[in-house]
């Protein structure tokens, strides 16, 4: 499969880790997030192959997330009520977000990139 690159263009960790790809020659389909925010099950499955708790999938320093007041919310909410918030807004996306459906990447950490794209 394809690595999917799925990223904001203003987003500067999106253009360090874009530019990182590049940089080692690495193909990548480009998905700008709010254009097309995964769905649902899409976001079930990335989160399933990470192994990551579903709140590291949130974008907890941006704007749509304080105004939510997500913080407080998310410990009360179930995994279903989780994915449906994302998956309703690509603003509420930690990014970017790197997958080929079994390995996924969450942000940009130049040792995570090298473990798992090279």
């Amino acid at each position: 499969m394809t690595i999917q690159f799925i990223q904001y263009p203003k987003c500067t960790t999106c253009k360090k880790a874009q530019k990182w790809l590049n940089d080692h020659s690495i193909a990548y389909e480009n998905i700008h997030i709010v254009e097309q925010t995964p769905t649902k099950d899409e976001l079930r499955n990335i989160w399933q192959a990470s192994g990551l708790p579903l709140k590291k999938f949130f974008n907890t320093s941006g704007m749509k997330y304080r105004e939510l007041g997500l913080k407080d919310k998310l410990e009360t909410m179930t995994e279903e009520e989780q994915l449906t918030l994302l998956a309703s807004d690509g603003m509420l996306i930690k990014r970017p977000l790197v997958t080929d459906g079994k390995n996924v990447t969450l942000g940009f950490k130049e040792t995570d990139f090298e473990q798992t794209w090279k």
